[in-house]
């Protein structure tokens, strides 16, 4: 995107939003925000409600690309039967109705660039996954592959579809790392489970550079993994962890501690384990800025 464009960001005040938003606008392109409650401003904001359908139609003709990161937080809350459904309908009901109305559109934008998440693998062991190997059981898989098929309109309409499966995004200001900080600095930290548990992570500049060579690139389309070349193992990450910090990490939590704290989710979350890596980002000669943990750490850190 060298030229100025008009890019629609949904979820554009989470971790990943907020980062993107401010990097496409330095570069000089239009951003306008979905947003759901009344908008401020017309030039830079349209407003929708999944829930009930609504999107302001007139207002997205003319948009070049729409990135869609909206959806309810995985690790927000305990996952009750309600927020499950919370969990699938806030993927599934926005990402069906963008997909609808650009359809639609007598100008339809090049390229719809749809957030998704390596969950969808499910816990797979040691086996090395990439775009092309398949989904996964249980509850995340389920979600995921319904939130991608909600793309579906868009890809009848001819309108490029990447589901960007994002691994952890790995930032000191949100996310999972953010969470990790405080008992790791207090020298509470330590492995999950056995730790034998893959960890697929991106450190969040890469993913924002990731999602800007994703809108630049029309070879890519359908499932891009977004992850390092490089996953770790639980055992390995709290280690590199401790040692990012110069603290000890001797507390490992066990299985049963684990899923009496987080309920299903833990199973889902932290004990179950992907080996992912960027096949497609890779053949499309993407270049990590920070492709090893310690590296990434290191910068994430300020060491």
């Amino acid at each position: 995107m060298t030229t100025s464009q008009t890019i629609l960001v949904t979820g554009s005040s989470g971790l990943i939003g907020t980062a993107l938003v401010a990097t496409l606008e330095a570069d000089g392109h239009q951003i306008v925000r979905a947003v759901r409650r009344p908008v401020k401003d017309p030039r830079k904001e349209i407003h929708w409600n999944p829930a009930l359908g609504q999107i302001d139609h007139d207002r997205l003709e003319g948009l070049d690309a729409v990135v869609h990161l909206a959806g309810a937080s995985i690790a927000g809350k305990r996952w009750t039967s309600a927020y499950k459904k919370e969990l699938l309908d806030s993927r599934t009901q926005g990402t069906m109705l963008l997909s609808k109305a650009i359809a639609g559109l007598k100008r339809k934008p090049a390229v719809f660039a749809c957030a998704s998440a390596i969950g969808l693998y499910g816990d797979r062991g040691n086996e090395q996954l990439t775009e092309s190997s398949p989904v996964g059981n249980g509850f995340l898989p389920e979600v995921c592959l319904q939130w991608e098929q909600a793309c579906e309109a868009a890809r009848d309409a001819e309108i490029r579809v990447v589901n960007m499966r994002f691994g952890v995004v790995l930032s000191p200001d949100g996310g999972a790392l953010e969470k990790m900080l405080t008992p790791f600095k207090l020298g509470a930290g330590g492995i999950l489970g056995n730790g034998r548990q893959y960890f697929s992570w991106i450190a969040l500049a890469d993913a924002i550079q990731a999602i800007q060579f994703v809108l630049n690139t029309a070879a890519l389309t359908g499932p891009v993994n977004l992850v390092s070349p490089h996953p770790v193992t639980n055992r390995d990450f709290t280690k590199t962890l401790g040692q990012a910090l110069s603290r000890p990490t001797i507390f490992p939590m066990p299985a049963f501690a684990a899923r009496l704290l987080f309920g299903e989710m833990a199973d889902a979350l932290l004990l179950a384990s992907a080996r992912v890596v960027p096949q497609k980002l890779a053949d499309a000669g993407y270049d990590f800025q920070y492709p090893t943990l310690e590296v990434a750490l290191r910068h994430l850190l300020g060491e």
